[in-house]
C-alpha cells in the first residue's frame, strides 16, 4: 500500500443547520478501525460533552467511559459505568472543538468495542477517554449528539475515516 493512503475518507458532514445529533450509517465491514474527527462548535449554552453511541443502541448499561481531564491548572479523573452511551468528547459555544475518537476493531463480531477519544477546547480543557461499548456485533452506525439538548451550530464538521488493512 502507497504511503498515505491508510486513511480512506468514508464521510463528511458540514452542517447546514443546527442540530441535536450527527448520525454516520450504513459503515463497510471493509476497514480494520475507525477514526471520526469532530470540529464542532454549540449553538448556544456552555461547554457541554459529546455522547457516542453505536447502532443505535440506548440501552442502559452496556457503555462505559474512563476520562482524564485537564484545564491548565487541575487534572481530575472520573468513571462513568453503566451508561447508555459513551462521553466522547467536548464542546463549547465561544470555540471550536477538535476532537479524535479512534474505534478499534469495530467490525469484528466476537470482541466487545473501545473507542480512545481526545478532546480539545482551547479555552476549556483537554480530556482523554477510553470508552467501552460492550456488545460484539458489528458497528454499522455511530450517532454524535450532545449530554443536554443543545445543537450543533452551523458550520460544524464531523468527517468518517476508514483505516485500511495493511
Amino acid at each position: 500500500m502507497a504511503a498515505g493512503a491508510t486513511y480512506e475518507p468514508i464521510a463528511t458532514n458540514t452542517l447546514g443547520s443546527a442540530t441535536s445529533s450527527v448520525t454516520f450509517s450504513s459503515i463497510s465491514g471493509s476497514y480494520t478501525d475507525l477514526i471520526v474527527i469532530v470540529n464542532a462548535i454549540c449553538a448556544s449554552g456552555s461547554t457541554d460533552l459529546i455522547n457516542l453511541q453505536y447502532n443505535g443502541d440506548t440501552s442502559s448499561g452496556l457503555y462505559s467511559s474512563t476520562r482524564v481531564v485537564g484545564n491548565g491548572s487541575t487534572a481530575t479523573s472520573d468513571r462513568q459505568t453503566g451508561g447508555n452511551f459513551i462521553y466522547a468528547g467536548l464542546i463549547n459555544s465561544t470555540v471550536r472543538n477538535s476532537d479524535i475518537y479512534q474505534i478499534q476493531n469495530y467490525s469484528n463480531a466476537t470482541t466487545f468495542k473501545t473507542c480512545i477519544a481526545r478532546a480539545n477546547v482551547a479555552d476549556n480543557q483537554t480530556r482523554a477517554v477510553v470508552g467501552l461499548w460492550r456488545n460484539t456485533s458489528a458497528i454499522t452506525s455511530i450517532t454524535l449528539s450532545h449530554a443536554s439538548s443543545i445543537n450543533f451550530n452551523t458550520g460544524s464538521t464531523f468527517t468518517l475515516y476508514g483505516i485500511a488493512a495493511a
